[in-house]
């Protein structure tokens, strides 16, 4: 637990002088009993409820340590609902997926962990599907339709080359489809397109009184947007990673990276040719340090269902640390009228 305003422990000191002079006032009140003997068997005759006296004051100073604790703003790590409900799974589909130590194959253990992830996950979480290799696309935008995602998994196909880089910029833009910053071809080619120039006028044109861009947000610090990467090879192509790592850092988005595949590596053949491929294990912490997220390394298909599973536990459920002043101070009330109506039921009365 913590507390925002630790000073206000201080005031913990009260308890001990409380009860000293809770005790002087007993002293006290024994004294007076025994000026007048009369007092003193009127109590004799019920020794077995004596206690009772005492379970109000009692009462009361834990309602008002209760209460010291509440302005001390205490806070404690809590297992809340996250708020991050749009996850874009980014989607390794380079050749070396077809690769069979991970049986039937990396792309099949990969699309079947994909698919149980997504059935998984609450109704009120959007996920989006981006497969990249020599280049990236947004296979599925960013839907709780199960029945589309499924499909959309189904549907990826296998090409040359892996650009990591390019999955992370087009998951972005999945993410953000109004940023205009997000370009993979001006990225790679150094220049925007005919069309891709006409549109960003168009789109400026529309909105001419459009607010300045805010400026580069705290990494992570977005709690409502996320990217799982998965790869089974090193980058081959396109922008660098660390690149566009920063760039999703820029806009707080934590970028989940797995490594699939054995630590070894595998022989894939292509073409006729028996190619090695193994990931780049470094490159993927890299990305997830960047944008303060974690790498997760799955080498079988159960350790990438299991690496799923993880993640999404920690996406829709997370632990953190939580003001829990107002349970406290509620708390802190209940006792104070328990203490009082001890004080009214157990209280000794005078005739």
């Amino acid at each position: 637990m913590r507390f925002v305003w630790p000073e206000f422990l201080w005031l913990l000191a009260i308890a001990p002088v409380a009860v000293w002079f809770y005790l002087w006032l007993l002293r006290r009140r024994r004294i007076s009993a025994l000026r007048f003997p009369s007092l003193g068997l009127v109590h004799a005759a019920n020794p077995g409820k004596a206690w009772r006296r005492h379970v109000a004051p009692a009462v009361f100073l834990l309602a008002l340590l209760t209460g010291i604790l509440a302005s001390a703003r205490p806070s404690a790590v809590i297992t809340l609902p996250s708020q991050q409900r749009t996850i874009i799974l980014a989607i390794d589909v380079s050749l070396s997926m077809r690769a069979t130590d991970v049986q039937p194959s990396r792309i099949a253990a990969a699309q079947e962990a994909a698919k149980a992830f997504v059935k998984e996950l609450p109704n009120d979480v959007r996920i989006g599907v981006v497969s990249f290799a020599g280049t990236a696309s947004i296979v599925q935008t960013p839907t709780n339709n199960t029945e589309d995602l499924v499909a959309a998994i189904d549907r990826l196909q296998l090409d040359r080359q892996t650009a990591i880089g390019s999955g992370v910029v087009v998951s972005l833009a999945a993410l953000f489809p109004e940023d205009h910053e997000l370009n993979l071809e001006s990225m790679v080619l150094g220049k925007r397109s005919g069309r891709s120039a006409e549109r960003e006028m168009a789109a400026k044109k529309a909105e001419p009184k459009q607010e300045k861009k805010v400026g580069p947000v705290d990494p992570g610090s977005n709690t409502s947007k996320a990217i799982i990467l998965l790869t089974d090879g090193r980058r081959t192509t396109g922008p660098l990673p660390s690149d566009t790592a920063r760039m999703a850092a820029e806009r707080g988005i934590k970028v989940y990276t797995v490594g699939f595949g054995t630590a070894q590596g595998a022989s894939v053949g292509i073409e006729g040719y028996s190619i090695y491929m193994a990931f780049d294990e470094e490159t993927l912490k890299t990305i997830a340090d960047i944008t303060r997220a974690e790498y997760f390394h799955a080498s079988t298909a159960e350790g990438l269902k299991k690496v799923y599973q993880d993640l999404s536990s920690r996406l829709v459920l997370q632990r953190e640390y939580t003001e829990i002043a107002m349970l406290f101070a509620a708390l802190a009330a209940a006792l104070m009228l328990v203490a009082a109506a001890f004080s009214l039921a157990w209280a000794p009365r005078s005739a």
